[in-house]
Parts: structure tokens; sequence; C-alpha cells
């Protein structure tokens, strides 16, 4: 038993952990997003318009039989939805759905930059004021190369839960005029 304890602490330090991420343009700033959750990246096109959706949601795609909803970030963050470009994309990301179980949801970008390793040290902690988009959107904020990337929480951004709330508000209706 005090073999094995010894041996542990003779393990070396670890060296600063680097992750990967995908960063991509949303109107004319830079964002990343852990490319764990990342499954794939389609051009924007053959998108169904769901009726009485919330604005963030652009509608659906058919990927290999599956209904996939697409999410504008740029309408989620409270901003005027995103153009249409040839360069706009979608990433397919896994997130966690209402059951516990893996949802394939879209997320309509201006267009893909690149995947780039940043160490854990050049992530600060996200601002308490000043940025664009809700704090708790943000994950934190990355200095590459001389300019800072928003590094999202995608299962913030992406919350089922939440974004099911909004949608079910879309779907409440007036009551009818007494009288």
């Amino acid at each position: 038993m005090g073999a094995l304890a010894t041996t542990s602490q003779k393990l070396p330090a670890a060296r600063e952990e680097e992750a990967q991420y995908l960063t991509f343009m949303l109107g004319g700033e830079m964002f990343a997003i852990a490319i764990l959750g990342i499954k794939e990246i389609i051009e924007y096109g053959n998108l169904t318009v769901v009726p009485m959706m919330p604005a963030f949601v652009r509608g659906v795609i058919n990927l290999r039989g599956a209904v996939v909803p697409v999410v504008d970030l740029s309408a989620r963050f409270g901003r005027q939805n995103s153009d249409i470009t040839r360069r706009s994309c979608v990433v397919i990301i896994e997130a966690a759905g209402d059951n516990g179980q893996p949802q394939d949801i879209g997320l309509l970008v201006d267009t893909v930059s690149a995947v780039m390793e940043i160490a854990a040290s050049a992530i600060e902690p996200p601002p308490s004021f000043g940025a664009r988009i809700r704090a708790d959107f943000i994950s934190g904020m990355a200095k590459v190369e001389g300019k800072f990337v928003i590094v999202l929480d995608v299962d913030r951004v992406l919350s089922i839960d939440e974004m099911s709330s909004l949608a079910a508000g879309n779907l409440v209706a007036e009551p009818p005029p007494q009288g």
C-alpha cells in the first residue's frame, strides 16, 4: 500500500493543458467553441421553416434522415438574424437533450475560421460587464494573436430546457376576449 502512494507522488507534473477550439465569425466578432462536441460543418441550405418557433430557430434540416434544428447564434444572442452569404455555415454539435439523451443541433454562423489549440492559461474568466451577449453564455475570453476570442459555453447557449421554454412562450395564445 505504501509503495502505491509513493509511486503516485513521483508522477511528473502535467504540462499546461491545451484544448482544440473551432473559431468562427459572427457579426464581425470571433467566437470559439470546444471541438469535442462538434460533429461536422455543412454548407447552409435546404432549410425547412417551422411555424411558431422563436426567432433564433431558423428551421430544421434533414441530416442523413435525422431532423436537426438550426439555431441562428446571432439571434440567440439577442441581435438581428444573420445575413445568409455564400460563406454561411451550419456547425452540427451534440447537445444534451431534455431526457439526457444527446441531440444534434445546428449552429448558423457567418463563416468558420479555423481549428486552433488554445492553452488554458490564455483563457481569462468572462467579463462581468461590457460584453454584447449574456455573460452566462461566455466561458472565457482567449487572447489569440493579439485579439480577443469569445469562448462560448455551448451547454448554456443551447440549453434545451431554456430554448424549449422560450418556444413554449411563443405558443401561448392570448385568451379570447370576453363578451
